[in-house]
Protein backbone atom coordinates (compact mmCIF):
# COMPACT_ATOMS: atom_id res chain seq x y z
CA UNK A 1 0.00 0.00 0.00
CA UNK A 2 0.95 3.74 -1.03
CA UNK A 3 1.70 6.16 1.12
CA UNK A 4 -1.14 8.50 2.59
CA UNK A 5 -1.55 11.85 2.39
CA UNK A 6 -5.09 12.89 3.61
CA UNK A 7 -6.98 15.66 2.17
CA UNK A 8 -5.79 19.25 1.36
CA UNK A 9 -7.58 21.97 3.40
CA UNK A 10 -9.84 23.31 0.41
CA UNK A 11 -10.92 19.38 -0.38
CA UNK A 12 -14.56 20.57 0.71
CA UNK A 13 -14.49 23.50 -1.45
CA UNK A 14 -13.05 21.63 -4.33
CA UNK A 15 -15.58 18.51 -4.18
CA UNK A 16 -18.58 21.62 -3.89
CA UNK A 17 -17.32 23.41 -7.45
CA UNK A 18 -16.45 19.65 -8.85
CA UNK A 19 -20.05 18.70 -8.03
CA UNK A 20 -21.41 21.64 -9.45
CA UNK A 21 -19.25 21.52 -12.82
CA UNK A 22 -20.30 18.18 -13.34
CA UNK A 23 -23.79 18.92 -12.85
CA UNK A 24 -23.37 21.53 -15.69
CA UNK A 25 -22.24 19.23 -17.70
CA UNK A 26 -24.59 16.86 -17.26
CA UNK A 27 -27.24 19.45 -18.12
CA UNK A 28 -26.31 20.50 -20.96
CA UNK A 29 -24.19 23.18 -20.09
CA UNK A 30 -20.78 23.33 -22.60
CA UNK A 31 -19.29 21.06 -25.01
CA UNK A 32 -19.53 17.48 -23.27
CA UNK A 33 -15.46 16.03 -23.44
CA UNK A 34 -14.48 12.81 -21.68
CA UNK A 35 -11.43 10.96 -21.31
CA UNK A 36 -10.48 7.47 -20.91
CA UNK A 37 -8.11 6.42 -17.59
CA UNK A 38 -7.63 2.72 -16.66
CA UNK A 39 -9.77 2.33 -13.48
CA UNK A 40 -9.19 -0.68 -11.74
CA UNK A 41 -7.38 -2.69 -14.83
CA UNK A 42 -10.59 -1.65 -16.81
CA UNK A 43 -10.86 1.29 -19.17
CA UNK A 44 -13.32 4.96 -17.51
CA UNK A 45 -14.78 7.27 -19.41
CA UNK A 46 -14.50 10.49 -16.74
CA UNK A 47 -16.52 13.85 -17.63
CA UNK A 48 -13.80 16.93 -18.36
CA UNK A 49 -14.28 20.07 -16.80
CA UNK A 50 -12.82 23.47 -16.27
CA UNK A 51 -10.98 24.01 -12.69
CA UNK A 52 -9.11 26.87 -11.54
CA UNK A 53 -5.41 26.40 -11.36
CA UNK A 54 -4.90 28.22 -8.34
CA UNK A 55 -7.52 25.80 -6.20
CA UNK A 56 -5.48 22.89 -6.97
CA UNK A 57 -2.76 21.16 -5.53
CA UNK A 58 0.28 18.81 -6.64
CA UNK A 59 0.17 15.11 -5.85
CA UNK A 60 3.00 15.01 -2.64
CA UNK A 61 3.71 11.14 -4.18
CA UNK A 62 4.21 12.10 -7.78
CA UNK A 63 6.55 9.78 -9.38
CA UNK A 64 7.78 12.53 -11.61
CA UNK A 65 9.79 13.94 -8.99
CA UNK A 66 10.19 11.46 -6.62
CA UNK A 67 14.35 11.52 -6.79
CA UNK A 68 14.72 15.37 -7.04
CA UNK A 69 12.79 16.04 -3.59
CA UNK A 70 16.27 14.77 -2.01
CA UNK A 71 17.63 18.08 -3.66
CA UNK A 72 16.54 19.80 -0.50
CA UNK A 73 16.58 17.63 2.35
CA UNK A 74 14.61 19.86 4.86
CA UNK A 75 11.92 20.52 2.56
CA UNK A 76 11.66 17.34 1.47
CA UNK A 77 11.02 16.49 5.22
CA UNK A 78 8.42 19.76 5.31
CA UNK A 79 6.68 17.63 2.11
CA UNK A 80 6.31 14.38 4.50
CA UNK A 81 4.93 15.98 7.23
CA UNK A 82 3.03 18.50 5.74
CA UNK A 83 2.74 17.86 2.37
CA UNK A 84 -0.58 21.01 1.50
CA UNK A 85 1.95 23.54 3.24
CA UNK A 86 2.32 26.24 0.79
CA UNK A 87 6.09 25.76 1.45
CA UNK A 88 6.06 22.24 0.62
CA UNK A 89 3.91 22.89 -2.38
CA UNK A 90 6.27 25.95 -3.84
CA UNK A 91 9.12 23.03 -3.40
CA UNK A 92 7.16 20.64 -5.85
CA UNK A 93 6.55 23.76 -8.46
CA UNK A 94 10.03 24.39 -8.53
CA UNK A 95 11.01 20.67 -8.68
CA UNK A 96 8.48 20.43 -11.42
CA UNK A 97 10.20 23.22 -13.44
CA UNK A 98 13.45 21.49 -12.77
CA UNK A 99 16.25 19.43 -14.72
CA UNK A 100 16.30 15.91 -13.43
CA UNK A 101 19.77 15.73 -13.12
CA UNK A 102 20.50 18.96 -11.46
CA UNK A 103 17.76 20.50 -9.94
CA UNK A 104 19.41 23.76 -9.58
CA UNK A 105 19.10 24.43 -13.34
CA UNK A 106 15.80 25.10 -15.41
CA UNK A 107 14.74 22.45 -17.18
CA UNK A 108 14.49 23.31 -21.45
CA UNK A 109 11.99 20.68 -21.80
CA UNK A 110 9.58 22.60 -19.22
CA UNK A 111 10.27 26.12 -21.42
CA UNK A 112 9.40 24.38 -24.30
CA UNK A 113 6.44 23.39 -22.76
CA UNK A 114 5.59 26.85 -21.50
CA UNK A 115 6.07 27.83 -25.60
CA UNK A 116 3.59 25.30 -26.33
CA UNK A 117 0.53 26.22 -24.21
CA UNK A 118 1.65 29.87 -24.92
CA UNK A 119 0.52 29.25 -28.64
CA UNK A 120 -0.98 26.03 -28.72
CA UNK A 121 -2.76 26.39 -25.29
CA UNK A 122 -3.93 22.76 -23.74
CA UNK A 123 -4.33 19.92 -26.04
CA UNK A 124 -5.03 17.57 -22.96
CA UNK A 125 -6.88 17.18 -20.18
CA UNK A 126 -5.32 16.78 -17.16
CA UNK A 127 -6.59 14.67 -14.24
CA UNK A 128 -7.67 15.32 -10.50
CA UNK A 129 -9.36 13.62 -7.33
CA UNK A 130 -12.50 15.32 -6.86
CA UNK A 131 -10.49 17.15 -3.64
CA UNK A 132 -8.44 18.74 -6.45
CA UNK A 133 -5.07 17.15 -6.22
CA UNK A 134 -3.42 16.53 -9.79
CA UNK A 135 -3.22 13.13 -10.48
CA UNK A 136 -2.00 13.87 -13.96
CA UNK A 137 -1.13 17.26 -15.26
CA UNK A 138 1.29 18.38 -12.45
CA UNK A 139 3.72 19.68 -14.82
CA UNK A 140 1.52 21.72 -17.10
CA UNK A 141 -0.68 22.66 -14.19
CA UNK A 142 2.89 24.18 -13.29
CA UNK A 143 3.34 25.63 -16.54
CA UNK A 144 -0.29 27.26 -16.49
CA UNK A 145 0.16 28.68 -13.37
CA UNK A 146 3.62 30.36 -14.60
CA UNK A 147 1.85 31.55 -17.58
CA UNK A 148 -0.97 32.98 -15.48
CA UNK A 149 -3.72 30.76 -17.03
CA UNK A 150 -6.65 31.23 -14.60
CA UNK A 151 -8.45 27.50 -15.56
CA UNK A 152 -7.10 24.08 -16.77
CA UNK A 153 -8.99 21.23 -18.33
CA UNK A 154 -9.43 18.58 -16.15
CA UNK A 155 -10.75 15.01 -15.93
CA UNK A 156 -12.30 13.82 -12.42
CA UNK A 157 -11.93 10.67 -11.04
CA UNK A 158 -15.04 8.67 -9.30
CA UNK A 159 -15.95 9.41 -5.83
CA UNK A 160 -14.26 6.24 -4.67
CA UNK A 161 -10.62 7.03 -5.55
CA UNK A 162 -8.35 6.03 -3.37
CA UNK A 163 -4.34 6.81 -2.93
CA UNK A 164 -3.45 3.65 -4.31
CA UNK A 165 -5.83 4.28 -7.32
CA UNK A 166 -4.07 7.55 -7.57
CA UNK A 167 -0.60 6.12 -7.65
CA UNK A 168 -1.76 3.39 -10.51
CA UNK A 169 -3.59 5.89 -12.44
CA UNK A 170 -0.82 7.89 -12.66
CA UNK A 171 1.45 5.02 -13.41
CA UNK A 172 -0.93 4.12 -16.70
CA UNK A 173 -1.35 7.58 -17.85
CA UNK A 174 2.28 8.25 -17.51
CA UNK A 175 3.78 5.21 -19.26
CA UNK A 176 1.71 5.59 -22.53
CA UNK A 177 4.08 5.48 -25.38
CA UNK A 178 2.76 8.65 -26.53
CA UNK A 179 3.58 10.67 -23.84
CA UNK A 180 5.82 13.82 -24.65
CA UNK A 181 8.08 14.02 -21.59
CA UNK A 182 8.49 11.09 -19.98
CA UNK A 183 9.89 10.42 -16.17
CA UNK A 184 13.47 10.59 -15.18
CA UNK A 185 15.83 7.65 -15.31
CA UNK A 186 15.60 7.54 -11.89
CA UNK A 187 11.96 7.86 -11.20
CA UNK A 188 10.95 5.19 -13.39
CA UNK A 189 13.67 3.13 -11.64
CA UNK A 190 11.59 3.96 -8.10
CA UNK A 191 8.04 3.61 -9.84
CA UNK A 192 9.28 0.13 -10.79
CA UNK A 193 10.44 -0.85 -7.22
CA UNK A 194 7.47 0.68 -5.60
CA UNK A 195 5.37 -1.69 -7.89
CA UNK A 196 7.85 -4.26 -6.37
CA UNK A 197 7.21 -3.54 -2.98
CA UNK A 198 3.35 -3.85 -3.59
CA UNK A 199 3.89 -7.75 -4.20
CA UNK A 200 3.51 -7.49 -8.15
CA UNK A 201 5.51 -9.72 -10.37
CA UNK A 202 8.02 -8.85 -12.39
CA UNK A 203 6.16 -9.83 -15.70
CA UNK A 204 3.09 -7.73 -14.57
CA UNK A 205 5.13 -4.99 -13.49
CA UNK A 206 7.53 -5.54 -17.01
CA UNK A 207 3.67 -5.43 -18.92
CA UNK A 208 3.08 -2.23 -17.38
CA UNK A 209 6.26 -0.44 -18.10
CA UNK A 210 6.30 -1.91 -21.42
CA UNK A 211 9.61 -3.65 -21.35
CA UNK A 212 10.69 -7.19 -20.90
CA UNK A 213 11.18 -9.12 -17.91
CA UNK A 214 14.72 -9.15 -18.01
CA UNK A 215 14.81 -5.13 -18.78
CA UNK A 216 12.72 -4.98 -15.22
CA UNK A 217 15.27 -6.91 -12.95
CA UNK A 218 18.42 -5.05 -14.57
CA UNK A 219 16.95 -1.96 -13.52
CA UNK A 220 15.80 -2.83 -9.86
CA UNK A 221 19.34 -4.57 -9.44
CA UNK A 222 20.71 -1.06 -10.41
CA UNK A 223 18.40 0.55 -8.42
CA UNK A 224 19.60 -1.74 -5.29
CA UNK A 225 23.28 -0.93 -6.77
CA UNK A 226 23.16 2.46 -6.04
CA UNK A 227 20.82 2.22 -2.71
CA UNK A 228 23.88 0.54 -1.98
CA UNK A 229 26.20 3.50 -3.08
CA UNK A 230 24.38 5.59 -1.45
CA UNK A 231 24.49 4.38 2.10
CA UNK A 232 28.25 4.10 2.00
CA UNK A 233 29.11 7.36 0.30
CA UNK A 234 27.61 8.75 3.77
CA UNK A 235 30.50 11.17 5.63
CA UNK A 236 29.05 12.73 8.38
CA UNK A 237 26.09 14.82 6.64
CA UNK A 238 27.24 14.50 3.61
CA UNK A 239 25.86 11.93 1.26
CA UNK A 240 24.78 11.13 -2.73
CA UNK A 241 21.78 11.09 -3.85
CA UNK A 242 19.87 9.09 -6.01
CA UNK A 243 19.71 11.80 -8.43
CA UNK A 244 23.22 12.00 -8.99
CA UNK A 245 23.27 9.16 -10.62
CA UNK A 246 20.66 10.70 -13.20
CA UNK A 247 22.61 11.00 -16.27
CA UNK A 248 24.61 7.81 -16.09
CA UNK A 249 21.75 5.43 -17.17
CA UNK A 250 23.53 3.35 -20.66
CA UNK A 251 27.10 3.35 -18.06
CA UNK A 252 25.06 1.39 -15.00
CA UNK A 253 23.24 -1.02 -17.69
CA UNK A 254 26.86 -1.82 -19.57
CA UNK A 255 27.85 -2.68 -15.72
CA UNK A 256 24.88 -5.04 -15.46
CA UNK A 257 25.38 -7.11 -18.28
CA UNK A 258 29.06 -7.58 -17.98
CA UNK A 259 28.24 -8.05 -14.52
CA UNK A 260 25.78 -10.95 -15.07
CA UNK A 261 28.62 -12.13 -17.80
CA UNK A 262 31.46 -12.33 -15.73
CA UNK A 263 29.50 -13.55 -13.00
CA UNK A 264 28.97 -16.93 -14.58
CA UNK A 265 32.43 -17.43 -15.04
CA UNK A 266 34.36 -15.82 -11.43
CA UNK A 267 32.14 -13.91 -8.62
CA UNK A 268 34.92 -12.43 -7.18
CA UNK A 269 35.80 -11.10 -10.40
CA UNK A 270 32.67 -9.72 -11.67
CA UNK A 271 32.35 -8.12 -7.79
CA UNK A 272 35.89 -6.32 -8.74
CA UNK A 273 34.61 -5.40 -12.28
CA UNK A 274 31.77 -3.67 -10.46
CA UNK A 275 33.34 -2.13 -8.24
CA UNK A 276 35.95 -0.74 -9.90
CA UNK A 277 33.61 0.52 -12.82
CA UNK A 278 31.43 1.98 -10.45
CA UNK A 279 34.20 4.14 -9.24
CA UNK A 280 34.72 5.22 -12.83
CA UNK A 281 31.21 6.35 -13.44
CA UNK A 282 31.59 7.85 -9.68
CA UNK A 283 34.59 9.80 -11.18
CA UNK A 284 32.69 11.11 -14.69
CA UNK A 285 34.29 8.94 -17.28
CA UNK A 286 32.69 8.46 -20.48
CA UNK A 287 30.77 4.92 -21.61
CA UNK A 288 33.70 4.18 -23.69
CA UNK A 289 36.38 5.21 -21.02
CA UNK A 290 33.90 2.56 -18.49
CA UNK A 291 33.76 0.09 -21.10
CA UNK A 292 37.70 -0.45 -21.31
CA UNK A 293 37.12 -1.39 -17.71
CA UNK A 294 37.72 -5.23 -16.86
CA UNK A 295 38.38 -7.76 -14.01
CA UNK A 296 41.87 -7.06 -14.31
CA UNK A 297 41.65 -3.18 -15.02
CA UNK A 298 43.05 -2.55 -11.21
CA UNK A 299 46.02 -5.26 -10.80
CA UNK A 300 47.08 -4.62 -13.95
CA UNK A 301 46.83 -1.08 -15.30
CA UNK A 302 45.58 1.17 -11.36
CA UNK A 303 47.33 -0.01 -8.87
CA UNK A 304 50.68 0.88 -10.12
CA UNK A 305 49.02 4.39 -10.85
CA UNK A 306 47.21 4.92 -7.62
CA UNK A 307 49.05 6.96 -5.10
CA UNK A 308 50.80 5.21 -1.78
CA UNK A 309 47.58 6.74 0.34
CA UNK A 310 44.98 5.87 -1.76
CA UNK A 311 46.37 1.40 -1.91
CA UNK A 312 43.73 0.07 0.87
CA UNK A 313 45.82 -2.93 2.60
CA UNK A 314 43.24 -5.63 3.54
CA UNK A 315 43.27 -8.65 5.30
CA UNK A 316 40.45 -10.61 4.43
CA UNK A 317 39.60 -12.75 7.22
CA UNK A 318 38.74 -16.18 6.62
CA UNK A 319 34.99 -15.79 8.09
CA UNK A 320 32.27 -13.80 8.52
CA UNK A 321 29.82 -15.00 11.59
CA UNK A 322 25.77 -14.07 10.91
CA UNK A 323 24.72 -12.53 13.94
CA UNK A 324 22.04 -14.51 15.42
CA UNK A 325 22.20 -17.84 13.27
CA UNK A 326 25.07 -19.06 14.94
CA UNK A 327 26.72 -19.47 11.80
CA UNK A 328 29.42 -18.55 9.49
CA UNK A 329 29.82 -17.72 5.94
CA UNK A 330 33.53 -17.07 3.89
CA UNK A 331 34.55 -13.66 3.53
CA UNK A 332 35.27 -11.62 0.45
CA UNK A 333 38.36 -12.38 -1.21
CA UNK A 334 41.04 -9.68 -0.31
CA UNK A 335 40.85 -8.20 -4.12
CA UNK A 336 37.27 -7.53 -3.52
CA UNK A 337 38.01 -6.29 -0.40
CA UNK A 338 40.63 -3.65 -1.77
CA UNK A 339 38.36 -2.65 -4.73
CA UNK A 340 35.71 -1.91 -2.09
CA UNK A 341 36.98 0.40 -0.43
CA UNK A 342 38.64 1.94 -3.11
CA UNK A 343 35.20 3.25 -4.80
CA UNK A 344 34.05 4.15 -0.82
CA UNK A 345 36.99 6.47 -0.89
CA UNK A 346 35.78 8.43 -3.62
CA UNK A 347 31.88 7.99 -2.75
CA UNK A 348 32.81 9.69 0.40
CA UNK A 349 34.53 12.79 -1.63
CA UNK A 350 31.71 12.86 -4.52
CA UNK A 351 29.94 13.40 -1.56
CA UNK A 352 31.46 15.97 0.61
CA UNK A 353 32.74 17.67 -2.67
CA UNK A 354 28.76 18.00 -3.58
CA UNK A 355 27.42 18.27 0.25
CA UNK A 356 30.04 21.67 0.01
CA UNK A 357 29.33 22.98 -3.14
CA UNK A 358 31.99 24.78 -3.82
CA UNK A 359 32.88 26.11 0.33
CA UNK A 360 36.37 26.24 0.60
CA UNK A 361 36.12 24.51 3.74
CA UNK A 362 39.37 21.90 4.91
CA UNK A 363 37.16 19.59 4.67
CA UNK A 364 36.17 20.03 1.08
CA UNK A 365 39.84 20.78 0.17
CA UNK A 366 40.77 17.10 1.62
CA UNK A 367 37.68 15.60 -0.52
CA UNK A 368 38.51 17.74 -4.05
CA UNK A 369 42.23 16.45 -3.51
CA UNK A 370 41.29 13.03 -2.73
CA UNK A 371 38.26 12.89 -5.79
CA UNK A 372 41.41 14.60 -8.08
CA UNK A 373 43.69 12.21 -6.81
CA UNK A 374 41.58 9.00 -7.57
CA UNK A 375 40.32 10.64 -11.52
CA UNK A 376 43.99 11.25 -12.45
CA UNK A 377 45.14 7.78 -11.63
CA UNK A 378 42.29 6.15 -13.28
CA UNK A 379 42.74 8.49 -16.33
CA UNK A 380 46.33 6.99 -16.35
CA UNK A 381 45.48 3.46 -15.93
CA UNK A 382 43.26 3.88 -18.96
CA UNK A 383 45.41 4.85 -21.18
CA UNK A 384 47.46 1.58 -21.18
CA UNK A 385 44.32 -0.23 -21.27
CA UNK A 386 42.76 1.45 -24.28
CA UNK A 387 46.09 0.60 -26.31
CA UNK A 388 45.37 -2.61 -25.32
CA UNK A 389 41.59 -3.11 -26.03
CA UNK A 390 42.58 -1.53 -29.34
CA UNK A 391 45.47 -4.47 -30.38
CA UNK A 392 43.46 -7.26 -28.78
CA UNK A 393 40.64 -5.86 -30.99
CA UNK A 394 43.08 -5.87 -34.25
CA UNK A 395 43.99 -9.26 -33.24
CA UNK A 396 40.71 -10.60 -33.59
CA UNK A 397 39.68 -8.62 -36.29
CA UNK A 398 40.87 -11.60 -38.89
CA UNK A 399 39.46 -14.35 -37.39
CA UNK A 400 36.23 -12.18 -36.85
CA UNK A 401 35.84 -11.84 -40.17
CA UNK A 402 36.04 -15.54 -41.01
CA UNK A 403 33.43 -16.11 -38.42
CA UNK A 404 30.84 -13.46 -40.06
CA UNK A 405 31.84 -15.33 -43.82
CA UNK A 406 31.06 -18.58 -42.30
CA UNK A 407 27.88 -17.53 -41.16
CA UNK A 408 27.05 -15.97 -44.70
CA UNK A 409 27.71 -19.61 -46.21
CA UNK A 410 25.35 -21.04 -43.89
CA UNK A 411 22.53 -18.40 -44.23
CA UNK A 412 23.99 -19.02 -48.07
CA UNK A 413 23.18 -22.96 -47.38
CA UNK A 414 19.52 -22.13 -46.45
CA UNK A 415 19.10 -19.91 -49.15
CA UNK A 416 19.71 -22.17 -51.57
CA UNK A 417 17.42 -25.27 -50.15
CA UNK A 418 14.34 -22.45 -50.50
CA UNK A 419 15.72 -21.39 -54.01
CA UNK A 420 15.71 -24.67 -55.59
CA UNK A 421 12.20 -25.44 -53.92
CA UNK A 422 10.44 -22.57 -55.30
CA UNK A 423 12.60 -22.86 -58.62
CA UNK A 424 13.39 -19.46 -58.68
CA UNK A 425 18.18 -19.97 -58.39
CA UNK A 426 19.73 -18.07 -60.81
CA UNK A 427 22.28 -20.60 -61.31
CA UNK A 428 24.76 -18.54 -63.38
CA UNK A 429 24.24 -15.82 -60.91
CA UNK A 430 25.30 -18.56 -57.99
CA UNK A 431 28.30 -20.08 -60.14
CA UNK A 432 29.67 -16.82 -60.97
CA UNK A 433 29.57 -15.87 -56.89
CA UNK A 434 30.96 -19.45 -56.33
CA UNK A 435 34.37 -18.41 -58.23
CA UNK A 436 35.07 -15.52 -56.34
CA UNK A 437 34.66 -17.19 -53.36
CA UNK A 438 37.55 -19.69 -55.11
CA UNK A 439 39.49 -16.72 -55.89
CA UNK A 440 39.18 -14.70 -52.27
CA UNK A 441 40.09 -18.26 -50.85
CA UNK A 442 43.41 -18.28 -52.78
CA UNK A 443 44.36 -14.89 -51.74
CA UNK A 444 43.51 -15.67 -48.28
CA UNK A 445 45.97 -18.74 -48.77
CA UNK A 446 48.57 -16.65 -50.50
CA UNK A 447 48.73 -14.39 -47.44
CA UNK A 448 48.77 -16.91 -44.67
CA UNK A 449 51.73 -18.67 -46.32
CA UNK A 450 53.31 -14.88 -45.75
CA UNK A 451 51.75 -13.82 -42.66
CA UNK A 452 51.48 -17.53 -40.40
CA UNK A 453 55.17 -19.50 -40.18
CA UNK A 454 53.68 -22.23 -38.02
CA UNK A 455 50.45 -22.80 -39.74
CA UNK A 456 47.77 -24.92 -37.56
CA UNK A 457 45.00 -27.61 -39.05
CA UNK A 458 43.03 -24.95 -40.61
CA UNK A 459 45.19 -23.45 -41.98
CA UNK A 460 47.08 -26.35 -43.55
CA UNK A 461 43.73 -27.70 -45.17
CA UNK A 462 43.23 -23.84 -46.75
CA UNK A 463 47.08 -24.30 -48.17
CA UNK A 464 46.88 -27.71 -49.55
CA UNK A 465 42.82 -27.39 -50.97
CA UNK A 466 44.32 -23.83 -53.10
CA UNK A 467 47.58 -26.21 -53.69
CA UNK A 468 45.38 -28.76 -55.14
CA UNK A 469 42.96 -26.47 -56.99
CA UNK A 470 46.60 -24.85 -58.60
CA UNK A 471 47.76 -28.54 -60.12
Amino acid sequence: MGKEFGRPPLADENRALVEQRLREIEGGIGVRETLTVEWRTQPLHVEVIDMPVEALYYNPGTHRVRAQRSHDPALDQSLDEAPWAPESQGYLHYLLQALPADPAKKDPDFDNLLESLRVYRQNEPGLITRDGIVVNGNTRRAALKELGVPNIRVGVLPESCTWDDINAVELSLQLRPDQRRDYSYINRLLAMEEQHLLGRTLADIAREFRIRTASCEQDLWILSCLRDLIERSQDGRAQLRLLDFEQHQEKLRELYRRYVKESEANKDNAEVLKETRLAAIVLGFSKTDVRLIEPDFKDRYLDRKLPEGMKPEIAAPAAVAIPGLNRSMKAAAPKVAQAKALTDRVLKAKAVETAEDGHLTERAKTATETFSAARRAVEEALEPAGKDARVRKRKQAAPDRITDACQDIDQCITDLTLAKASGSLDEEAFDEAILSLRESLTKLAVATQRSIKAPGDGVSWLRDAVRQEGA
